[in-house]
């Protein structure tokens, strides 16, 4: 079930809120609520995934356990962490990239294994990055593992969040578990935040994303420079729009119940620099990789070629993250060498050039996002390559 469907908002959200509201002072009560109508929201549409997610429930919840038994630090403590990061991914990598690599097996070998087809939970590289996120910080010390088993599967299920984000951290979620307040203003805020969020989807990225639909689906010969321009630009309006609703959506619904749940985005079409996007667009993905993939590796204290390195991995598995095609890993890439060039030193340049580090950024940002909307490289890049011979004799044809 979608927040954004006519069953979650004339039916589900209603009735839901009003339960809430009558569980005065009894946040137990209300975390058994909101965990039975966030298990009904992930069931709605797949009722066979429920296991999938009750399964991760459970095993990290007993892994969280193990771990805090352990030594800080410890070798048994590594071995335990280092298990519950594998059957987290391996869950993920299962289920989101088994064909992908299955169909690099066959290129690579000439073998031809039959691809499995196997449908996408749904938000399965949110609660799974969640679930690792809190493994990690465990490991770290931050806080006690947590004893609930209620309150673990609120944290990873919790329906506002779970099919789109933001990637909550269990040290700032598990505060609010056991102690919120649901004020009038707070619900107000929520209400409006959720509208706004609502609107920015409906009104916004869903009819500009019709027109984007339309210019794809185009035969490529027949599409001038004006469409690509047209269709590069729309689409960085309608992504933005659709991504930064569901997460002002997100962020009411949490508000409405009680819940404070972090930023995404922070106006990333104003960034001077890719660096800079990467600080405003999707905070709680970026944010995540560095605190759990680039300073494990050791971040930027081990030298520059290791620190170039570490980004290039860090990008690649961002774009790997957002899907199994080449054509993300791409996108990911082109991001990460950017990083890598202003590091080098081509950030200096752009804070002495004015306006134009704008330009810069929003050029490959929108020659990312022609990638990142084709979702298959090969095409992606013909498709720019024709164009783009096309784009100075047709633009004013």
């Amino acid at each position: 079930m979608s927040i954004n469907s006519m069953i979650f908002l004339t039916a589900f959200l209603p009735v839901v809120f009003v339960l809430d509201r009558l569980c005065v002072r009894k946040t137990a009560l209300k975390n058994i609520l909101l965990l039975l109508a966030s298990l009904v929201v992930y069931a709605w549409g797949e009722p066979i995934y429920i296991v999938l997610l009750l399964v991760s429930i459970a095993a990290n919840y007993g892994i969280g356990l193990l771990l805090g038994c352990q030594r800080d630090e410890s070798v048994a403590a590594k071995t335990v962490l280092a298990a519950g990061i594998l059957v987290n991914l391996g869950i993920l990598g299962y289920y989101k990239y088994f064909d992908f690599f299955l169909r690099i097996v066959n290129r690579l070998t000439g073998s031809e294994h039959e691809m499995r087809n196997i449908p996408l939970p749904i938000g399965i590289s949110f609660f799974t990055f969640g679930a690792i996120s809190y493994l990690m910080d465990l490991y770290r010390g931050h806080y006690e593992a947590e004893k609930n088993p209620l309150n673990m599967a609120l944290y990873l299920s919790f329906f506002p969040k779970i099919s789109v984000g933001p990637i909550a951290r269990y040290r700032d979620f598990a505060p609010q578990l056991t102690s919120r307040q649901e004020t009038v203003e707070k619900t107000a805020e929520g209400i409006r935040r959720f509208a706004y969020g609502l609107g920015k989807k409906v009104l916004v990225a869903n009819i500009v994303g019709a027109s984007v639909d339309k210019i794809y689906a185009q035969d490529i010969t027949n599409v001038t420079g004006v469409m690509v321009w047209c269709a590069a630009i729309l689409y960085a309006i309608q992504i933005y729009y659709d991504f930064s609703g569901f997460t002002d959506m997100a962020i009411g619904l949490g508000k409405m119940f009680g819940f404070d749940i972090c930023e995404n985005f922070n106006y990333p079409y104003l960034s001077g620099s890719i660096q800079e996007f990467w600080r405003r667009w999707h905070i709680s993905l970026s944010s995540w990789f560095r605190d759990y993939l680039y300073i494990p590796l050791g971040g930027n204290r081990k030298g520059k070629i290791r620190t170039y390195l570490n980004l290039a991995i860090v990008f690649f598995a961002t774009g790997l993250w957002h899907g199994a095609t080449t054509a993300f890993i791409a996108w990911g890439a082109l991001h990460g060498f950017f990083i890598i060039v202003e590091r080098i030193g081509f950030k200096k340049i752009l804070d002495k050039i004015g306006f134009l580090r704008y330009v810069y950024t929003g050029l490959v940002v929108l020659f990312g996002w022609v990638i990142f909307r084709v979702a298959n490289l090969q095409p992606a890049l013909q498709y720019i390559r024709r164009n783009s011979k096309r784009s100075a004799t047709s633009w004013w044809s």
